[in-house]
C-alpha cells in the first residue's frame, strides 16, 4: 500500500476507513458525503475512488474487517486441542471484546446495514452466517457430548448470546464500572451455565 505524505505513514485506505468510522459514528451513514470523508482524510475523491468503488464499499469493510478478525480467532478456538468448555468460553468472551474494542464499527453497522447494496448486504449475511455456524457447531459439540445440556436447541443459544453482544453498542462506554474483558467474562459465564447439564 502506497504512504501517505503527512509524516505519520499511514496508507491512505486507513485513513479513509478511519474518517468515515469516525464520520459514519458521529452523523450517520447517511448523513455522511464523500466529500466529507476525503477531507477529513485528506485526500481527493480519486484517491479514495482508486481503493473504494463507493461510500457503499466504506460501510461493508467498516464491518467486514471486525467480522474477519473475529472469524480468525473463532477459526483458532474451534480448531484447538481444548476441552469444548473452554473454547466455547474463550470464543463467547472474545466475540465480545473484539465488538467492544471496535464499538464504533459495530454500531454503525447495524444502524446502516440496510443501506448496503443487495449484493454487499447479501455477503455480509453470508460472512456472518458462517461465524454463527462456526460457533454454534462449538455448541453442538458440547451437547452431542453431553457436556452441555440439550434442553435448549443450539441455535436459541447461539442467537442468545449474539443478541447480548449486538446490544453492547447501545449501553457500554469505555469510561463505565466494568473493562471489556469484564464483560465478556460474564456473558461467556452466563453463556455457559446456561448450557450446564
Amino acid at each position: 500500500m502506497p504512504r501517505t505524505t503527512d509524516g505519520d505513514g499511514t496508507p491512505v485506505p486507513q485513513r479513509l476507513l478511519a474518517a468515515a468510522t469516525r464520520l459514519f459514528a458521529e452523523r450517520g451513514y447517511d448523513r455522511t458525503s464523500v466529500q466529507e470523508i476525503v477531507e477529513a482524510a485528506g485526500v481527493t475523491k480519486g484517491a479514495l475512488y482508486h481503493y473504494f468503488g463507493s461510500k457503499d464499499d466504506l460501510l461493508h469493510e467498516v464491518y467486514a474487517r471486525v467480522l474477519r478478525v473475529q472469524q480468525e480467532r473463532l477459526d483458532a478456538f474451534a480448531s484447538s486441542d481444548e476441552p469444548i468448555e473452554k473454547r466455547l468460553r474463550g470464543a463467547a468472551a472474545d466475540v465480545v471484546v473484539t465488538t467492544i474494542e471496535n464499538l464504533d464499527d459495530a454500531m454503525i453497522f447495524f444502524r446502516s446495514m440496510h443501506h448496503l447494496s443487495p449484493e454487499k448486504n447479501k455477503q455480509v449475511r453470508a460472512e456472518r452466517r458462517r461465524y454463527h455456524e462456526q460457533f454454534r457447531a462449538l455448541v453442538e459439540e458440547g451437547q452431542e457430548a453431553g457436556v452441555f445440556s440439550k434442553a435448549t436447541p443450539a441455535d436459541l443459544v447461539v442467537d442468545y448470546h449474539f443478541g447480548s453482544v449486538h446490544h453492547l453498542s447501545t449501553w457500554y462506554r469505555p469510561d463505565g464500572p466494568m473493562t471489556s474483558q469484564e464483560v465478556a467474562d460474564h456473558l461467556a459465564d452466563l453463556l455457559l451455565r446456561a448450557l450446564r447439564p
